[in-house]
């Protein structure tokens, strides 16, 4: 059972928790406000929160560019604009002299109900991976408070169903995703699972759909399939016990009747 983490296993509203500013923290703000402003993701909703909260303004950008898995840039005035991880921002300058405005840190908190689901998810024999574009040591924080299995980290968005598709080699897997990224891991699955309030991409690709977003309809989901998945059993063996015995048994009593009953011939 591959979990995606971001909106699965955590809430997907991340906050703003520190900042940390190399200068001015409104200038901070200003820049990643504008940046974030056309960005759907649930860090950028974030720090749009955050600025709205302080009265930030927002300024107008162009060359918007989106580099999915690292960040985003735009020029403001004639001046490039870059926010990202790290390994986006040093594409473009040394970290963290010569281009650092600020560091924002945010932060995702992991769902109630997902210990109990991935414990529920083991106890019914799955192996329970979380997989995420996070950085190791941050995955590996929110994956030990989950309970998984395992976690692997630092997946770019295009890079996840390539990941599902190892694991598919080694067993069965079902993936559990809610984002616009997870829709070529969920169809890359043996089974798609997508949350409710996931992307409608997310949804259309998924082989099954669970109305909330509560991570316990999972195991509640499997045990429901194989629930079905044993009565059609059960019924093809009585269906087959039944033939097997009730159709020797109609043939030995049309003989037995033919005999009794020999046809004339005028």
């Amino acid at each position: 059972m591959v979990l995606d983490k971001t909106g699965t296993v955590t809430k997907g509203e991340p906050t703003v928790t520190d900042i940390l500013a190399n200068g001015s923290e409104q200038a901070l703000l200003e820049t990643a406000a504008a940046l974030e402003k056309r960005s759907e993701h649930p860090l950028a909703k974030a720090v749009l929160r955050y600025a709205e909260a302080h009265h930030i303004s927002i300024n107008e950008i162009t060359d918007y560019e989106t580099h999915a898995g690292n960040g985003l840039t735009a020029r403001q005035n004639g001046e490039l604009l870059c926010g990202g991880n790290r390994s986006l921002i040093e594409q473009h300058g040394a970290v963290p002299a010569t281009v650092l405005t600020g560091v924002i840190a945010v932060a995702d908190v992991i769902k109630e109900d997902s210990p109990a689901a991935v414990a529920e998810l083991k106890k019914m024999g799955l192996r329970v991976v979380m997989l995420t574009g996070d950085n190791e040591k941050t995955a590996a924080a929110i994956g030990k408070k989950a309970g998984v299995d395992e976690v692997i980290a630092g997946v770019l968005p295009d890079g996840k169903a390539a990941v599902v598709e190892r694991l598919c080699r080694e067993s069965k897997t079902a993936m559990v995703g809610d984002g616009i990224n997870d829709a070529p891991a969920l169809t890359t699955a043996d089974v798609g699972i997508a949350i409710g309030a996931g992307a409608d991409v997310a949804i259309e690709a998924a082989d099954v759909v669970l109305m909330k977003s509560r991570l316990r309809d999972v195991p509640a989901a499997i045990r429901l399939g194989r629930a079905t998945l044993r009565n059609i059993h059960q019924n093809l063996f009585w269906a087959f016990i039944y033939n097997v015995i009730g159709i020797p048994l109609a043939a030995g009593c049309r003989c037995r009747a033919s005999a009794s009953s020999p046809t004339r011939c005028a």
